[in-house]
């Protein structure tokens, strides 16, 4: 599975930081996704950023 987030959607609020800080991080004012694979153990954590956040901006593959 590969997490992306939508720059354009997103408002920067952090929340998927600090869901998920070994896949998401704080570029300037917007998140961005790791460029890999979500290691397995953090799948569950990815998933719940991805559902938590406001403005729907984490694409799960």
């Amino acid at each position: 599975m590969r997490a992306k987030v939508d720059a354009d959607t997103c408002t920067g609020c952090e929340l998927c930081t600090q869901t998920c800080p070994e896949i998401f991080y704080m570029k300037g004012d917007v998140a961005e996704a790791k460029d890999i694979d979500v290691p397995a153990e953090y799948e569950d954590a990815c998933k719940q950023a991805a559902e938590e956040c406001p403005v729907e901006a984490i694409i799960i593959k």
